[in-house]
């Protein structure tokens, strides 16, 4: 068994640490949204200002980073505040949460328009542009918090917001061999936001992503080839600073099999069957895999162990509207 984030042949990540969860051991940043779920039909979308009015509309704490930090301390349950998350806003599910509060903008907003097994999404940052590094992660009591922390998450949204934000916590990691975990977010990142994205590159350990921000990301490396395991072997080998992990890259595709480097060969990971009609919303299903991944990572499980955990999430996750779970995960 190999443990995520090392070399077949590598030795214990992070050392003299017991492999069992401990506070502030995650540690997450990214843009803090409330997501609005409201199922129309297609005719709808051309309206999208009716969504409030005439919807029935359901309302969660969002953010794609928030998201998988709350469902990672969800996995764990005990002890409250494994997962540190920062982000800007105008404590909630045990998260460590520390807010950057302004008052510009309001809290910022994402709708997830569900028609049928479809979902169209439509974010609007507000606060959370305004998400500032001297004024918040520079702080002395707030960098404390990022140095206590042995795994980084965050999602490749937060590159349109704080590159050099993502960029501290990165070198941060890399530098004191722990574990910074970037997910391609969306194919726009890849496409609009390349620089920011192949700066933080050299420093991922762990990069995740769905087919789609695969085959986008690749196209735009000039990696001529749409072969999902062919692109994570690709991105694998990219430049990395850090030698002593070698970089991780998982590749999540809906129903079909998880792709994911085990250290120098590439395998698949059968998802959980799911009957299709207890399929409510797929919204949240990434974030969800993502933070079952890291529940299990921060307790320095095995990666195998780690994806079987994403794919649980995951599949709590869409059977529910939004990005939501019960009081207490059945995983074993």
């Amino acid at each position: 068994m190999i443990k995520a984030g090392e070399p077949e042949s590598g030795s214990a990540g992070v050392q003299n640490q017991q492999p069992s969860a401990i506070q502030n051991a995650l540690f997450g940043m990214g843009n803090p949204l409330l997501d609005i779920s409201a199922v129309v039909d297609k005719d709808f979308l051309d309206k999208f200002d009716e969504i409030v009015k005439k919807s029935k509309v359901e309302y969660h704490a969002g953010g794609s980073t928030q998201n998988s930090v709350k469902i990672a301390q969800w996995m764990i349950q005990e002890p409250h505040k494994v997962a540190t998350f920062f982000g800007c806003i105008a404590a909630e599910a045990h998260v460590d949460a520390h807010y950057y509060e302004q008052s510009q903008e309001p809290t910022g907003t994402c709708a997830a328009c569900i028609t049928g097994d479809n979902r169209s999404l439509v974010a609007n940052l507000a606060a959370a542009n305004c998400y500032n590094k001297e004024k918040h992660l520079d702080v002395d009591s707030n960098w404390s918090l990022v140095e206590k922390a042995r795994v980084y998450y965050i999602a490749g949204f937060f590159l349109t917001v704080s590159p050099e934000s993502i960029l501290k916590v990165a070198k941060h990691a890399s530098d004191n061999n722990k574990i910074f975990g970037l997910n391609l977010s969306a194919p726009f990142i890849s496409q609009f936001f390349k620089e920011p994205l192949m700066k933080v590159m050299p420093y991922v350990d762990i990069i995740f992503g769905n087919e789609t921000e695969a085959a986008t990301f690749a196209k735009e490396q000039g990696f001529e080839t749409e072969d999902i395991a062919e692109i994570a072997r690709r991105v694998q080998s990219l430049p990395k600073v850090n030698k002593n992990r070698q970089r991780i890259v998982v590749f999540t595709q809906g129903r079909e099999d998880t792709v994911a480097t085990v250290g120098d060969k590439v395998k698949m990971f059968p998802v959980l069957d799911i009957d299709q009609n207890d399929i409510v919303d797929t919204n949240g299903a990434g974030d969800a895999f993502v933070g079952g991944f890291l529940s299990e990572l921060v307790q320095e499980k095995p990666l195998e162990e780690c994806i079987h955990a994403g794919h649980y999430a995951a599949n709590v996750i869409i059977r529910r509207v939004g990005c939501t779970f019960p009081e207490k995960p059945d995983f074993h």
